[in-house]
């Protein structure tokens, strides 16, 4: 998509520094968004309970309850999850796209 003038937005459960590292290596405009919550916040909005069985043992591997999850370093762009509304992040996400010039409001830019 990039390639053909078009911004791609992917979400992905990429715990590893190392491996976020390599994608952005390898992807021309690679953008790191770090979406933060603290995991109190994840529990309570968690509504397959994941989360609560992570905590009680009962699921192993589990990414920033049995496993670990390294938070980026230097992302482009943090939005706070549990302090922001939703509208408050896209237009974060939105006016860090725009900076970035990957955006305008009339269209994409290359």
């Amino acid at each position: 998509m990039a390639r053909s003038g078009g911004v791609a937005i992917t979400a992905a459960i990429s715990p590893y520094r190392e491996v976020r590292d390599e994608v952005r290596a390898e992807t021309p405009g690679f953008v790191e968004v770090y979406v933060r919550c603290p995991l109190d916040t994840l529990v309570e909005r968690d509504v397959k309970g994941l989360y609560r069985k992570a905590l009680n043992g009962d699921i192993s591997n589990f990414t920033g309850v049995s496993d670990p999850y390294e938070p980026p370093l230097n992302p482009e762009l943090v939005v706070e999850t549990h302090c922001e509304s939703r509208e408050e992040s896209v237009a974060k996400l939105i006016a860090a796209l725009e900076s970035l010039n990957y955006i305008s409001r009339n269209g994409v830019h290359q």
